[in-house]
């Protein structure tokens, strides 16, 4: 069978897969789901394939776990199924049925759809009243210090209704969360759409790591003890069913909703954290989890639905399980007494009302009233005529260029300034001083636009050396790092000589604790290649030439990897490269490489300039409109200020899809294998560069986000749920009708490892189920009625059956939720000495 994937004659039982065969994991997930399509062999996963790289020594292992399954009552570990989940609506398979019922779903979807719509217009229409009766009391005042009291006065009351507006939403339409389920697209699935919406977009989303998001928590019915820190920026809606315990931490990129769409229905459940609770970063807690006092959840790990880590221990990987003697709580405490916390809150609120929001308000009339250049904005010329035209032009161009220039000239000064007053490796207390200088520094230098400009090409490596990163000597290869890297301290990251990032890369460069926090150096050492969002910890125990894969938990413990690839959560060693991806080392060197490289950089700069185009194109457009909002004010008040905002989405999504599909020429993307230094792989950066798909995160939840992926070129079937999926290739996508794709979900359709650049297409059949940030990666298959759980990764190639249930990184079939016996921690050791033996 392996001889017929190959292509080859004859497999030797000795033969190595990867280093004699020449086989690559694509090559492999496809032997796999021949392999478990024979009803006579038992089913072999990835996992299985790197744990046991020859014939012989995975018959062996397989055998002996059949025995075992015989042998033995116990020799499966029953765990929480990870996504086990009462009956939908839709028949086995998720199809929807045929007839009256498929009609009945189909209207609840379009009726719903209309009311979403309804209710953003009345959302534009109410603040767009309350911002024209605001600037009209404001400009009635006289003198300066009652225009400025009339600013303040008129900025804390828009902000705290902002604020307080989602909160009294929520409790008159919802009242208090139960767990439970109810059917997406109904009344219900609105009330809760309409509160999720609210509280996404809450100014005090703002003052996320402060004990002002806490009580804003607090207020929406989460119960949450003393002196605990939340840092991740995605809100509980279901906040009723979150309970913290004192002094627990949650760090950043923390997936914690308390709900979950699964098979047509949306289900809410609680999430209990005990005290002193340390949360990891770049985790997903699903719905039905505990973790008891003093107990830690590693980074890029995931507790399951069911699933509860006792009192003290800590866990790790997706599934979570023991993670043995690693600590993930490595900072000590500091003082931080509760006054301090309440002090610092109150100055964050003070400093917002009185100083920023006012002086931002009365810098913007005062540059309208004293540059001649912007008076058109608030006093155009007639609609009609050119002149209108081409001042829209000038404060266009005037605005985008200096915005752009200052922005640059403030990030590479006045956060290194900041900077000196925090050491590296000194503990300080938090809520005083200096974590508001880590938090400032943080915010001023993860700007995505700059990095979209700069990323995928050779200039990268000065922007980020500019703001801050050591990367020593480097080998420019024009795809140095993508265009979406993130760090806590630019000036504590280090990346060595002929390192290559794909994109996703987040430095964890701070710890915390419940009273105090650390910046630490992170160091990724020469020679390695890292995959798609790995989060890198300053702990990370890896060394020169590794590969990193994508989503990967990357070691804390144990001697420093080198020489060898990771891939997994808990992270297993696979081989560092295969032959296949050796096939364009001859373009990586010499003049060859030279002139390939100049001919790369000349695309990528093309590239770039084409970006600020599009860029400015739309703030031109967006300039228009707010000058014909001008105009129209004086008949129409308020209506024209919510008119303007409609046609600002609606133009958003116009432009950016019509920029998006002319940067591939109106035409499907094709599968490619090729060398970085090709320009088919060049017509790619260009095309992710382009394509920017931020404002699409506005209609989570809706039907209109269907429209837009169609409109982007996906295949979208009927009354698919997408709450927050991203497809970077958009035309290399199908999706079956009725499909649910929750919140963090990415169906990624290429990878690059090293010098080589792979993409295929993907499939996700009807009815299917993607958990909360799940991963799936190029040339998948997934059946009808299919469930890949919450944070797992499909590798590349694997062919999920119909209704079968996937899980893990690498996610393998775990049908009920039973975990194989050799996958249980004090297994791996036994198991990594025998695959090295045979």
């Amino acid at each position: 069978m392996l001889a017929g994937v190959v292509g080859v004659e004859e497999v030797l039982p000795r033969s190595h897969f990867f280093n004699d065969l020449g086989a690559d994991s694509l090559v492999m997930a496809r032997f796999c789901a021949r392999v478990r399509k024979r009803e006579d062999l038992p089913a072999v996963s990835m996992k299985d394939i790197y744990r046991y790289p020859t014939i012989r020594s995975l018959a062996v292992a397989l055998c002996d776990a059949v025995s075992a399954s015989v042998l033995s009552p116990n020799a499966l570990v029953k765990a929480p199924a990870p996504a086990s989940a009462p009956a939908a609506p839709a028949p086995a398979g998720g199809r929807a049925p045929a007839g009256g019922r498929a009609r009945a779903v189909t209207v609840r979807y379009i009726s719903c759809g209309m009311l979403q719509c309804l209710f953003f217009l009345g959302y534009c229409l109410l603040t767009a009243f309350a911002a024209a009766a605001g600037y009209a009391w404001i400009c009635a005042g006289s003198g300066l210090f009652d225009l400025y009291l009339r600013s303040v006065l008129c900025a804390g009351g828009g902000f705290l209704g902002l604020c307080a507006f989602p909160i009294v939403a929520k409790w008159a339409l919802i009242g208090r969360w139960r767990a439970g389920e109810f059917p997406l697209w109904g009344m219900e699935y609105l009330r809760f759409w309409v509160v999720k919406a609210l509280i996404r977009t809450s100014p005090l989303r703002l003052f996320v790591g402060s004990p002002l998001y806490v009580l804003y928590l607090r207020a929406l019915g989460a119960r949450i003890g003393a002196g605990v820190t939340i840092l991740t920026r995605t809100s509980p809606v279901c906040a009723d069913l979150l309970t913290v315990g004192d002094g627990t931490v949650v760090r950043k990129d923390v997936l914690l909703s308390c709900y979950r769409a699964h098979g047509g229905m949306i289900q809410t459940g609680g999430v209990t954290l005990g005290s002193n609770v340390l949360v990891g970063e770049h985790t997903v807690l699903d719905i039905g989890t505990e973790m008891g006092d003093g107990a830690q959840l590693g980074h890029a790990s995931c507790l399951h639905g069911g699933q509860v880590v006792p009192a003290g221990e800590r866990w790790h990987g997706s599934p979570a399980q023991p993670a043995g003697g690693a600590d993930y709580g490595r900072v000590g405490p500091a003082g931080c007494p509760t006054r301090k916390r309440a002090a610092y809150g109150v100055l964050q609120l003070l400093s917002l009302l009185v100083v920023w929001l006012p002086l931002t308000m009365g810098g913007v009339s005062a540059l309208l009233a004293g540059v001649p250049l912007l008076h058109p904005l608030v006093n155009p010329r007639p609609v009609a005529g050119p002149a209108f035209f081409v001042d829209a032009l000038i404060i266009s161009l005037t605005m985008f260029c200096g915005s752009t220039l200052a922005g640059l000239l403030v990030l590479g000064t006045v956060p290194r300034v900041l900077n000196r007053a925090v050491k590296p490796g000194k503990v300080y207390p938090l809520y005083g001083f200096q974590y508001g200088i880590q938090r400032v520094i943080a915010l001023m230098t993860n700007r995505k636009f700059f990095t979209t400009l700069f990323g995928d090409s050779s200039s990268i490596v000065h922007y980020l050396r500019y703001l801050g990163y050591d990367l020593s000597r480097v080998e420019q290869t024009g795809s140095n790092f993508g265009t979406e890297v993130q760090h806590d301290n630019p000036y504590l990251s280090s990346v060595g000589t002929g390192t290559m990032i794909a994109d996703g890369l987040s430095l964890m460069n701070a710890d915390f604790s419940s009273t105090s926090f650390r910046v630490s150096r992170t160091s990724i050492g020469p020679h390695n290649f890292l995959g798609n969002r790995v989060a890198y910890p300053s702990q990370g125990k890896t060394g020169d030439n590794c590969l990193l894969a994508t989503k990967v938990m990357v070691p804390t413990e144990g001697p420093v990897r080198e020489g060898v690839g990771l891939l997994g959560s808990p992270s297993f060693e696979i081989p560092r490269t295969v032959l296949r991806d050796n096939r364009f080392s001859h373009l990586h060197r010499g003049d060859e490489l030279r002139r390939r490289l100049a001919a790369k950089n000349r695309h990528n700069a093309a590239t770039a300039g084409l970006y600020l185009l599009a860029r400015w194109s739309h703030l031109f457009v967006i300039t228009l409109v707010t000058m014909g909002a001008a105009s129209l004010y004086p008949l129409l008040g308020a209506p024209a200020i919510a008119l303007a905002t409609v046609l600002t989405f609606a133009y958003t999504v116009v432009h950016f899809a019509l920029i998006e599909r002319a940067s591939t020429g109106f035409t499907a993307q094709q599968p490619l294998y090729c060398s970085i230094y090709e320009p088919g792989f060049w017509h790619h950066e260009r095309f992710w560069k382009m394509a920017s798909v931020d404002y699409i995160q506005v209609f989570n939840g809706t039907p209109f986000k269907n429209v837009i992926w169609r409109l982007l070129g996906a295949r979208i079937g009927k009354r698919v749920f997408d709450d927050g999926c991203f497809l970077p290739e958009r035309t290399l996508v199908t999706i079956g009708d009725d499909s649910t794709l929750n919140a963090g979900t990415v169906i990624q359709c290429h990878s690059q490892e090293d010098g080589a650049f792979k993409s295929e297409r993907s499939a996700l059949g009807s009815g299917c189920t993607l958990g909360v940030g799940a991963f799936v990666h190029y040339g998948v298959t997934i059946g009808d009625g299919a469930v890949l759980a919450p944070d797992s990764f499909l590798m590349k190639g694997e062919e999920i059956p119909p209704h079968a249930q996937w899980a893990g990184n690498p996610a393998q079939d775990m049908p009920g939720g039973e975990f194989p016996l050799e996958d249980r921690p004090e297994a791996d050791a036994a198991d990594a000495a025998r695959a090295h033996g045979n």
